[in-house]
Order: C-alpha cells, then sequence, then structure tokens
C-alpha cells in the first residue's frame, strides 16, 4: 500500500493525458471519492455474488482509488496506519462506543 501510495503521489504531476491517475486528482477530491465509492460497490456485489476472482479484481480497485482519494484530500497513508495503530489497543466494540454511534 505504501509503495502504490508513492506512485500516486509520483503520478500527482503526469500529463492527465497519459495517466488516469493525474486526471483523477485533477479532477479533485469529490471526482476521487465518486470513483472510490463506485468501485467498493462494485466489491460488494461481487463479495454477495461468491465469485472470489472478481472480488479481488474489484477490491484492488477500491483498494486504488481509497488511495488516490485519500491523496486528493491531503491525508497520507500514514495517518491511517496511525489510527489503526490506536485501535489496537481496544476492542472494535469498544471503539464504536467510543465513537457513540
Amino acid at each position: 500500500m505504501d509503495r502504490l501510495a508513492a506512485t500516486i503521489e509520483a503520478r500527482r504531476t503526469a500529463d492527465p493525458a497519459s495517466s488516469w491517475t493525474a486526471q483523477l486528482l485533477a479532477k479533485g477530491p469529490a471526482k476521487c471519492a465518486e470513483k472510490f465509492g463506485e468501485e467498493a460497490v462494485e466489491a460488494i456485489i461481487e463479495a454477495v455474488r461468491g465469485d472470489r476472482a472478481r472480488l479481488a479484481s474489484e477490491a484492488a480497485d477500491a483498494l486504488y482509488h481509497l488511495t488516490v482519494m485519500l491523496a486528493a484530500c491531503g491525508v497520507p497513508l500514514s495517518d491511517v496506519w496511525a489510527e489503526l495503530e490506536r485501535r489496537e489497543a481496544q476492542s472494535g466494540l469498544a471503539e464504536k462506543a467510543a465513537r457513540g454511534r
């Protein structure tokens, strides 16, 4: 994931005519979020269908688009890793309760 994030960051300044990543980033956070949502839904559909190969493919797309969205919003993966590490100290149920949801 860190290598993917570095590749996405490197392509930020690429010519949008030659880079899908550059095109997405040029369109801004809202478009990047929309694309992530589309890919997440496609992964969900394949999970429900039980097609493991298609799920793996759609999950890869979702991870890529999540990482692009984070980059578009200026959130480095290190922030996500730090949040996951912080959560390791408590159960998922306690973490949910702490969020008030």
